[in-house]
């Protein structure tokens, strides 16, 4: 899961917690608008620290250059 830059609050689920409370999130969570660009740029700055580099025709291709070859990843 991604962390979330903005401020999002959301309602408890029925049946956690007392009272009606707000829960505000960290970490994005399935169903949220923000939840795909969160993800995305987490396993970026991940393949990054890999040593892999974005492709600049298709940004889902990451590649890195190894002493056997290429190594591409979709």
């Amino acid at each position: 899961n991604g962390t979330l830059k903005e401020e999002i609050y959301m309602r408890q689920p029925k049946g956690f917690g007392k009272g009606d409370k707000v829960c505000r999130l960290y970490k994005s969570i399935y169903g949220l608008k923000q939840a795909s660009k969160a993800w995305n740029e987490r396993f970026n700055e991940f393949m990054s620290r890999c040593g892999f580099s974005r492709c600049v025709e298709d940004s889902c291709l990451y590649v890195r250059v190894g002493k056997f070859g290429p190594v591409y990843v979709l």
